[in-house]
C-alpha cells in the first residue's frame, strides 16, 4: 500500500469515532444541506484539523531537499483520498444563510 494511503487508514483509526460520527453526518447532508450545514461546519472543522494534521505529518520529511515538488503531488493525492471518501468535505465553511439576487429592472 502506499503510504499516503497508510497515513490515511492510520487517520480514520485513530480518529474512529469522530470520522464515524462526521461519515453518518455526510450522508445526512448530502440529502438535506440547508437544515444541517451548521453542525456540519462544526464537527467538519475539526476533521479538517485533523486531515490537515496528518497531511503536514505525510509530507513533513519530503518538503525539504530534492523531494519538495514530491511533497506537492504526495499532499494533492492525500487530498484526493479524503475526497474519495467525503465527496461533500469542501462544503465545510459554507455559510447557511441564503442568497437573494436582485432583479434589474432594464426598462
Amino acid at each position: 500500500m502506499t503510504r499516503y494511503k497508510d497515513y490515511f487508514d492510520k487517520m480514520l483509526s485513530e480518529n474512529k469515532d469522530l470520522f464515524d460520527e462526521f461519515s453518518r453526518l455526510h450522508d445526512r447532508y448530502a440529502l438535506n444541506k440547508s437544515a444541517l450545514q451548521e453542525e456540519f461546519n462544526k464537527i467538519g472543522q475539526k476533521v479538517l484539523e485533523i486531515v490537515h494534521e496528518y497531511e503536514n505529518r505525510l509530507c513533513a520529511n519530503t518538503e525539504r531537499g530534492i523531494y519538495s515538488n514530491f511533497s506537492a503531488t504526495l499532499a494533492e493525492k492525500f487530498q484526493n483520498e479524503v475526497r474519495q471518501a467525503f465527496p461533500l468535505i469542501d462544503h465545510i465553511g459554507l455559510k447557511a444563510d441564503g442568497f437573494t439576487i436582485k432583479k434589474i429592472n432594464l426598462s
